[in-house]
């Protein structure tokens, strides 16, 4: 053997070699400490190709992949039906090209099992419209509640409560929790209060009205 002919020495340091083929490369390996370390090299790539897993080289790489990976894989499957040395080869060519990946930024498969990106929680459709009125205080109440995510705005408009009265706006939650949205100085007529609650949507069952001495004026449920 004459040179350094990298596909015969992926062929041997692979073990599929024939016979005389193998003892020429064999020899000339000896003799050259370059081709020592490439097939020392190549030995150890062989054992990242572990690291693939095999429905990448049944399947094909996945869409998004490494251009070089993707590349290498189709080879692969492509040359499935080649000569069983050949295939081999192209194996080893691929552990060296999962080896680059790696070293510069990491294989696919090592990417994906990282950390998964943060999810913005789901916004629930629409403002919804809740009314009441509270036959006791004679308090009544129209609010719209838009869902944002993860939380609520609100528009409130509160009637029926004397004049100078200070009010505040609960968003009641599911599990009875109520989160603050809002405070005013009652005028006369009606007030529109605009507030806002880290409730999420989905957990909003009720939204209330009371004074700041604790007494509750209404209650609009959903």
């Amino acid at each position: 053997m004459s040179g350094h002919q990298a596909e015969q020495l992926g062929a041997y340091a692979l073990g599929v070699l024939d016979g005389d083929e193998w003892a020429a490369v064999h020899a000339h390996v000896e003799d050259c400490p370059d081709c020592r370390r490439e097939v020392g090299d190549l030995r150890e790539i062989e054992e990242r190709l572990g690291e693939i897993p095999p429905e990448a080289f049944l399947e094909g790489p996945p869409p998004g992949g490494d251009l070089l990976l993707r590349k290498t894989l189709l080879q692969v499957r492509a040359e499935s039906r080649g000569h069983d040395r050949r295939r081999r080869t192209i194996w080893a060519l691929a552990a060296v090209a999962a080896t680059l990946l790696a070293v510069t930024g990491g294989l696919y498969v090592g990417r994906s099992a990282g950390p998964p990106e943060p999810v913005a929680p789901a916004v629930a459709a629409g403002p919804r419209a809740i009314t009441a009125t509270d036959a006791t205080t004679g308090t009544s109440m129209d609010v719209t509640i838009t869902p944002a995510a993860g939380w609520v705005r609100l528009r409130a408009t509160v009637a029926g409560v004397p004049a100078g009265s200070q009010c505040r706006l609960f968003v009641v939650a599911r599990d009875g929790s109520r989160e603050f949205a809002g405070s005013w100085l009652v005028g006369t007529g009606a007030t529109i209060v605009d507030g806002s609650a880290l409730v999420a949507p989905a957990d909003v069952t009720a939204v209330q009205v009371e004074t700041y001495a604790g007494q509750v004026l209404a209650t609009a449920p959903i």
